[in-house]
């Protein structure tokens, strides 16, 4: 990983944090387990991913944007929800492949 792309993963982590830190909705429910008599200790963890994209002539790269595949009830995913669920070992109805 380049020291451009280190940082900009430094920076989500940093944005993932800041949002969690800040939210009135999460200090909220803290301060109400706190009223119960217990101490809260938040610990996350964030899994960031990256996939490189491949380098695509324009027109191509806005077909495989539109490309989708039907899943239950006739709802449609897209390839990277494909490739995702396939990653937590999930088949999509209809699909072909086995890993």
């Amino acid at each position: 990983m380049n020291a451009k792309l280190r940082k900009l993963v430094q920076q989500l982590g940093e944005a993932i944090h800041e949002t969690v830190s800040e939210s009135e909705h999460i200090a909220g429910v803290v301060q109400d387990i706190r009223k119960q008599g217990f101490d809260v200790l938040l610990m996350l963890e964030a899994t960031i991913g990256l996939n490189e994209l491949e380098q695509q002539p324009e027109a191509m790269l806005e077909q495989s944007h539109g490309k989708h595949e039907e899943g239950p009830e006739g709802k449609s995913f897209s390839s990277q929800d494909v490739h995702f669920l396939r990653s937590l070992r999930i088949a999509v109805q209809g699909d072909e492949r086995v890993d």
